[in-house]
């Protein structure tokens, strides 16, 4: 069970407001809080789901809508317009101000009297995928699962070296989840992941077979309800080291 507001909570990123969507377990205690980044679609209902369902595991989720400094309220669906408009909007990002907004989402998080202050995770998709692999450098962050993340090895948004090359800044574990069938992310760059993460990280490199890009969004075509569960229970582990 959850609790979920009526309407979008507001978190202060750098010099603007961030409209974001947050779980609470109802019953009483402290538990530990979960950052969840979208994926080029925005906040939407998928997104939505996963906060929820997180938060009925035993964790404060939220996700901070990324495109409100481009595009207040922006969320859409899966069709090849839609795609090209995220993309748009995902290409207009920089990594300053996506590390100002989710540090300022944990900042708030940490004024929750629900959340463990020293117990902060974070899980990306797709385009969150690849902003988590960022964020796992934040001080805060102990665990972060990154789910098929295009563009690390090969950028970073708003230019500069690619994603990879902040691998020794990265703070705490990370999981990473990627479909073998993923055209946007070639095998040869799941491999220089896992390389550079073997050079100084508490990692695993989770490979799944007959899996797309968007394997674990069940909204989309490309859902694979096998690697989806056990991508799941990896999270849930990952999760429980907070």
């Amino acid at each position: 069970m959850v609790q979920i507001p009526t309407a979008p909570l507001t978190v202060p990123p750098l010099e603007l407001e961030s409209a974001a969507y947050l779980a609470t377990p109802i019953n009483g205690g402290s538990y530990p809080g979960i950052v969840v980044l979208q994926e080029i679609f925005g906040v939407n209902a998928h997104i939505r789901e996963v906060t929820e369902r997180i938060a009925k595991e035993g964790y404060v989720a939220i996700a901070p809508a990324l495109f409100q400094r481009i595009t207040p309220g922006f969320e859409t669906g899966y069709n090849p317009q839609d795609i090209k408009i995220g993309r748009k909007y995902k290409e207009q990002t920089k990594v300053s101000e996506l590390l100002g907004d989710i540090q300022a989402t944990i900042d708030y998080l940490k004024t929750q009297p629900q959340v463990k202050k020293d117990a902060i995770g974070c899980i990306g998709f797709c385009f969150g995928g690849h902003v988590a692999y960022l964020a796992a450098i934040l001080p805060d962050i102990k665990t972060t699962a990154s789910f098929y993340g295009s563009g690390i090895t090969t950028q970073t948004p708003g230019g500069g070296s690619p994603t990879v090359t902040r691998t020794p800044e990265i703070m705490g574990t990370l999981y990473a989840f990627f479909g073998m069938e993923d055209a946007s992310i070639p095998v040869e760059q799941v491999n220089k992941i896992e390389a550079e993460l073997e050079k100084h990280h508490s990692h695993r490199v989770f490979r799944y077979d007959e899996a797309d890009h968007g394997f674990f969004c069940n909204h989309r075509a490309s859902y694979n309800s096998e690697a989806a569960a056990d991508a799941w229970e990896q999270v849930k582990l990952l999760f429980r080291q907070l």
